[in-house]
């Protein structure tokens, strides 16, 4: 059955449809068990537990894209990259090249705001141990290709965060129609090319989690570097 996610005619309209998702019965048993069980630093506190929706620009110069929401993370505040470490170090960098309004993101009213940035991920819901089934992937893709034809007019650069969302945002812009020079995934892996007459960057990232920011596989000034690179090459910066 076509899945109706490509029909939103705005953000604010496919943002509402995503929240409203029960797709894929795993995911939705996964994070509304993870919304209800919660974790004991955070037993007080009233968990989304739904589908996260982007966030920043709807007109956006540059697109962030991520893998999925972190179970404690978006999953509990209802906003993508806040109240986990990975936000910390995603939201901390944008805050330090003079993307983000603010050095933290916590919460979906603590006054955060993005310049011409816009942050997404391939899968809306937070997966078991962080690592969503090939078929959950693919039915959460008209999401993401939506958001991509919404924002075309403004976006130039893309930043993928980790090989899960390099893949998923490659095979999604190669379907709408970008000609994109073959590039193996690495950190500062970096593709640009023309389509309907405009140039376009894509680059990737590690992605900040734990695992990699904690052995140092990840540094801030790396990713502050491919952030940058990003911003300026899109006219953010």
């Amino acid at each position: 059955m076509e899945w109706p996610g490509r029909l939103y005619k705005s953000i604010e309209l496919l943002d509402k449809a995503i929240v409203k998702c029960h797709k894929c019965p795993r995911l939705v048993e996964w994070r509304e068990e993870v919304a209800t069980v919660k974790r004991k630093s955070y037993e007080n506190e009233k968990y989304w537990g739904k589908p996260v929706p982007g966030f920043g620009s709807t007109n956006p110069k540059m697109l962030i894209v991520g893998l999925a929401p972190g179970a404690h993370g978006a999953n509990r505040t209802g906003r993508i990259f806040t109240g986990d470490s990975s936000g910390d170090w995603l939201y901390g960098s944008l805050h330090r090249i003079g993307i983000a309004k603010i050095a933290t993101s916590t919460s979906r009213d603590d006054g955060q705001e993005l310049r011409d940035t816009r942050i997404s991920m391939a899968v809306r819901c937070a997966p078991p141990e962080n690592k969503p089934t090939t078929e959950e992937r693919d039915a959460c893709a008209p999401f993401l290709e939506n958001e991509l034809e919404l924002i075309a007019p403004t976006v130039r650069a893309f930043v993928a965060l980790g090989n899960f969302g390099w893949q998923v945002l490659l095979k999604t812009l190669k379907a709408q129609g970008h000609q994109i020079p073959t590039t193996k995934f690495g950190h500062g892996a970096m593709a640009k090319y023309q389509h309907d007459g405009a140039d376009f960057m894509i680059i990737g990232s590690f992605h900040p989690s734990q695992q990699n920011t904690f052995t140092g596989k990840l540094t801030k000034p790396m990713l502050d570097g491919v952030l940058k690179k990003a911003a300026k090459f899109s006219g953010v910066l």
